[in-house]
């Protein structure tokens, strides 16, 4: 008489879907660590948004009114620009290199993995608002009314929006040079109407009513009362919020995009 036994195949562990602190701790420490290896990354985003804003200052050296104008302005959306192309094509290499996928059959859930993401950014877009901020007010003399925290803390909503901007468009992306053909789609309609080269309610009606969707609205609109306003106006606030709120928003559809590719 003979028996045959039956192995079960071994089941992968199922994500747990809370928020743990020690995973996305964890999540973050290992996205730094590789980031240390790629020093290019680094200096893109830390340096471009301080060399571009040195650029646009001696561009209008016969007209310092007209930096200080829109230098407040371009000293959020220059992060904002450097923070998607680097996010975005360093998350698209983990997808595409199998790092996402090997993760996600860990038992680690999609809220860790995202949050591990933005908290490794965001800590180098601390770095890079602190530097550009720095360098705009006492060496390149950009004059603003209001508290130069203020203008570090929209700088820094403006980087991290950029973060959870990229962390999104990566899913939607099969190579680096796609997730850059992101940015025309992405970034260049908001930059356009967001109210830097005209007031925004000098606009059409229907491109009015689409900048008012747009966080990159609010985030030149925040720069905008720092720059003419001694204290923290309720319209501050608000921008602030929005801009925070939408990061927000997209970071969780971003969670929401992470699948593994493979059965």
């Amino acid at each position: 008489m003979s028996t045959t036994t039956s192995t079960a195949p071994p089941t992968t562990p199922a994500p747990t879907s809370a928020l743990n602190a020690s995973r996305t701790l964890a999540t973050a420490a290992r996205v730094l660590r590789q980031l240390r290896h790629d020093p290019r990354s680094i200096a893109m985003m830390i340096l471009i948004p301080c060399v571009m804003l040195f650029l646009l200052r001696y561009v209008f050296d016969g007209s310092p009114r007209t930096f200080d104008s829109i230098g407040a302005s371009l000293l959020g959306i220059f992060p904002l620009i450097t923070m998607f192309l680097v996010t975005s094509i360093a998350t698209l290499r983990e997808r595409t290199s199998g790092t996402l996928e090997r993760l996600l059959a860990m038992p680690l859930g999609k809220g860790d993995l995202i949050a591990g993401y933005a908290l490794a950014f965001g800590t180098l877009a601390i770095i890079q608002s602190a530097l550009a901020t720095g360098l705009a007010l006492w060496f390149l003399d950009l004059d603003v009314t209001g508290s130069p925290w203020l203008l570090l803390l929209v700088a820094l909503l403006d980087a991290l929006l950029g973060t959870a901007l990229g962390l999104f468009v990566s899913a939607f992306a099969a190579s680096e040079f796609q997730a850059v053909q992101f940015m025309p789609a992405v970034i260049f309609p908001q930059l356009l109407l967001c109210g830097l080269f005209t007031p925004r309610d000098n606009m059409h009606p229907a491109l009015e009513a689409i900048s008012d969707v747009l966080p990159m609205s609010y985030a030149v609109d925040g720069m905008k009362e720092v720059l003419h306003h001694t204290d923290m106006t309720a319209a501050f606030v608000r921008d602030a919020l929005i801009v925070a709120g939408c990061a927000l928003l997209v970071l969780g559809l971003g969670a929401a995009t992470l699948r593994r590719r493979t059965a």
